[in-house]
């Protein structure tokens, strides 16, 4: 499987690839070990991890650059392709592959059509993908005038310098991707409390349209929803509330303990104040995003539609079935297209959005062969 370079590393061949405002290798499944914990081992030995810089792979020292993508032909009738996400982190040695992410997923086409598992089209390339972490199915679209992959273009999103070719993702049906409902509690508002040293009680909009996540007010805990990414993550007081909080509404929400998982993630909502819907910080869980994750911003634009939410009040939105929200963030604002039913505006039937990816390097990474 692996060519031996000499006595103690191995050469896997991979693609490090940025997917929206993520970046990590991807693999073919078969150029990894199919038992899952020497997979992981490898996975762990390619990205450096656990060490904070991550000084001995090709981890980036961020959550946000400590993710891997891992591609094959799908087995799922009516489906070109699967995608399995795996959350590493620079000082831990786990390998998540419970949530998904949106992000990566944009690159996974790209990646497939680069190593051939799939013809390249004329004009555009669409591709039906499974995400084999919540089996979750959309459609991604690159553009490939010519039959050539493109990656140069006009599309920007925010968080990502330049521009680049548009690839647009339809998410197909992702209510519930980890817990058991879109509202795991049944709600759209509870009223959560912590108690012990910290004993505090907050309103919260539980919610999993893509990714598991906790919608808090920023105004109750004291700030505006507006500060720096620097700033809330020095806010050391602010982060051991939120903290505490999510441990509690991962058992709420039907989780368990999730005091070493990196989900739900915890949303701060403020009143947006550059034209968009809702201003966002989220919590990745543990440091602030310099932006929102693709399913993040999908489950907190479901959440400004949704009646009775803690988002009521605060976002701006229409009366209409589908409509494009921008949600604010650190780093600029991300456009979320979104469908209710005619008949049940509880029900979302269709989110879409617009993404960028590009390979970065190709070629092998070593690893030891212990």
């Amino acid at each position: 499987m692996n060519q031996i370079i000499n006595s103690d590393l191995q050469a896997i061949p991979c693609i490090l690839m940025r997917g929206g405002t993520s970046r990590g290798p991807f693999f073919l499944e078969s150029d990894l070990p199919s038992d899952v914990e020497e997979r992981n081992n490898v996975l762990l030995a390619a990205m450096g991890s656990p060490d904070p810089r991550q000084i001995d792979g090709l981890g980036g020292a961020h959550p946000l650059t400590s993710k891997v993508g891992i591609v094959r032909r799908s087995l799922t009738p009516g489906v070109d392709l699967d995608f399995l996400f795996a959350q590493l982190q620079p000082n831990k040695d786990t390998v998540d592959v419970t949530p998904n992410c949106g992000n990566m997923l944009a690159a996974a086409l790209p990646f497939a059509l680069e190593r051939g598992l799939l013809p390249i089209k004329d004009g555009v390339t669409t591709a039906r993908i499974l995400t084999l972490n919540t089996d979750m199915q959309c459609d991604v679209t690159v553009q490939t005038p010519h039959g050539q992959l493109q990656y140069g273009g006009d599309a920007r999103i925010d968080g990502v310098p330049g521009t680049a070719s548009p690839i647009s993702i339809n998410f197909l049906d992702t209510a519930g991707s980890v817990c058991a409902s879109l509202l795991p509690t049944g709600k759209p508002l509870d009223r959560l409390q912590v108690e012990g040293d910290l004993s505090f009680e907050v309103d919260a909009t539980m919610i999993d349209n893509g990714m598991p996540m906790v919608l808090i007010r920023a105004s109750d805990f004291s700030i505006t929803g507006y500060e720096s990414v620097t700033e809330l993550d020095n806010n050391t007081a602010l982060r051991a509330r939120i903290e505490a909080l999510r441990i509690v509404a991962g058992h709420h929400m039907g989780l368990g303990d999730v005091t070493s998982k990196n989900y739900p993630k915890m949303c701060l909502i403020a009143p947006p104040r550059e034209g968009g819907a809702i201003a966002t910080r989220c919590f990745i869980p543990h440091v602030c995003h310099d932006s929102i994750g693709v399913l993040a911003a999908v489950t907190v634009a479901t959440a400004c539609v949704l009646p009775g939410t803690v988002a009521e009040g605060i976002a701006r939105v229409q009366q209409a079935n589908v409509q494009t929200l921008s949600i604010e963030h650190p780093s600029g604002e991300f456009s979320v297209e979104i469908e209710q039913a005619d008949n049940d505006p509880g029900q979302i039937t269709r989110a879409a959005l617009l993404r960028t990816a590009r390979p970065i390097m190709r070629g092998e990474v070593l690893v030891s062969a212990k």
